[in-house]
């Protein structure tokens, strides 16, 4: 190879490797004037979708105590600190209708037996059962034990009872046509299907913020039944119009607002005990 062709490939070797430094130094220099630290929006990976509270069917809880607007409450009061021995088997004969909790101070406690359920009131015998049984532990242990007058208390019970009774209420909405969906995501209400379409199901005593939930079912139904051929209807098969709609929903606050008048607010665990 002669000098010349050598020296040719010399510089253009060295010309190549100018420009590649040049493009180098213009990259840096442009990061340094708009460059950012944060990541590309459209190059960086996608946020988790946020989803809107959603409710859960889950188990009554048990309130941290009694209520005695709903249970039969007897104050225990033992000599020393220490626990109501021989409960296990009062909870073996009643079940989850009993508690026993702590009272203020060391050695006293509150045995209740809930008397308001979805079942009804319980009877007199189990009342009568459940004090003597109560009583008797206590008379082994040497405790004091103060227990309600059980006719008033029963009393009071069957009126809240009969309260009860009258809002113990679900409302339906379905939609007829074929191939209805249910809704996707989780909702405040409950979907059913059915041959011919779905059902949306509201339980009104223990649903929370009821009018808000109401809505979210109306407006569900509204847009299922949207699709070509599709239909919302009541029980009875009849077309539910915007006006069907509200008058329901002027219904159910109306039984909001009986409950809450009497201390008892939907989807709260005092109604999930009530209601259970």
């Amino acid at each position: 190879m002669s000098d010349l062709v050598l020296g040719l490939l010399v510089l253009g070797m060295l010309l190549f490797a100018g420009v590649l430094l040049y493009n180098r130094w213009q990259q840096r220099a442009a990061q340094r004037a708009f460059g950012s630290s944060h990541p590309d929006a459209l190059l960086a990976e996608a946020p988790v979708a946020r989803h809107e509270p959603t409710l859960h069917k889950v188990e009554p809880p048990r309130l941290a105590l009694p209520d005695r607007r709903v249970d039969y409450v007897i104050d225990v009061r033992l000599p020393h600190p220490g626990a109501l021995e021989g409960w296990s088997g009062v909870e073996h004969r009643f079940a989850r209708r009993v508690m026993l909790v702590p009272g203020e101070d060391d050695g006293s406690w509150h045995a209740a037996l809930q008397l308001v359920s979805r079942a009804g009131v319980v009877s007199e015998a189990e009342l009568i059962e459940f004090r003597s049984a109560v009583e008797t532990l206590g008379a082994k242990a040497g405790a004091t034990v103060s227990a309600p007058e059980m006719r008033t208390t029963l009393e009071a019970a069957r009126a809240l009872d009969k309260i009860c009774a009258d809002s113990d209420i679900q409302v339906a909405l379905h939609v007829i046509g074929q191939g209805i969906e249910p809704p996707p995501d989780e909702q405040p209400f409950q979907v059913v299907r059915r041959e011919d379409g779905v059902t949306l199901v509201l339980d009104v005593a223990l649903t929370p913020d009821l009018g808000r939930s109401y809505e979210a079912m109306a407006r569900t139904g509204r847009a299922l039944a949207a699709s070509p051929g599709a239909r919302l209807v009541d029980d009875r098969g009849n077309a539910l119009d915007e006006r069907a709609l509200a008058s329901i929903g002027a219904q159910l606050e109306a039984v909001r607002q009986t409950l809450a008048g009497h201390g008892i607010e939907t989807g709260s665990p005092l109604a999930r005990r009530l209601f259970s």
